[in-house]
């Protein structure tokens, strides 16, 4: 049973949901009592708060992993009220994710995405993970990155790229 691209998934989801809980620590420990007002905050008056954000970054592994489990999509609920209850949405999708045991061969299979108000996709499942749920996924924990910067959080690209750092060395120029 080859799953391969399955397990690549799943590392990469869990590692960047890795990423996620460490900029929710650094948002604890930079703004603390007021981190109810960052969960509030949003970068234009048409979009989805901070805590709404992490709800929909964990929706798209989440999806991923119940797709996987033959069982129905299950949204997470947008109105996180505190820190606790986004690292619990962090907490669980990975628990999730690691309860994946299928083929590649999945992927192969149609997935329908319902959009609401009758509209729908049917694609073949890499198309779904490729061209919908990564840029969903990198779309909201960008766009909660960006929330915490404007707010004046002490992030940078180091720490969005977490998951890359193991793999950099240091040259000895002697």
């Amino acid at each position: 049973m080859e799953s391969q691209k399955i397990r690549a998934l799943q590392n990469i989801f869990s590692s960047r949901l890795d990423t996620l809980s460490h900029l929710l620590d650094v948002a604890e420990s930079h703004f603390g009592e007021s981190i109810g007002s960052l969960l509030q905050q949003r970068i234009a008056p048409d979009m989805f708060p901070f805590g709404t954000q992490i709800a929909f970054t964990c929706n798209q592994p989440r999806n991923f992993a119940l797709w996987c489990l033959g069982q129905a999509e299950s949204n997470l609920n947008p109105n996180v009220d505190s820190l606790a209850e986004a690292h619990g949405h962090i907490a669980s999708t990975q628990e999730l994710l690691k309860s994946i045991n299928v083929a590649d061969v999945k992927l192969s299979e149609i997935k329908r995405i319902d959009f609401g108000q009758g509209l729908y996709a049917e694609v073949l499942g890499l198309i779904y993970v490729d061209d919908f749920l990564m840029p969903n996924f990198y779309f909201h924990m960008t766009t909660a990155y960006d929330i915490m910067r404007m707010a004046g959080a002490p992030i940078g690209k180091r720490d969005f790229m977490k998951h890359f750092l193991p793999f950099v060395k240091h040259q000895d120029n002697g």
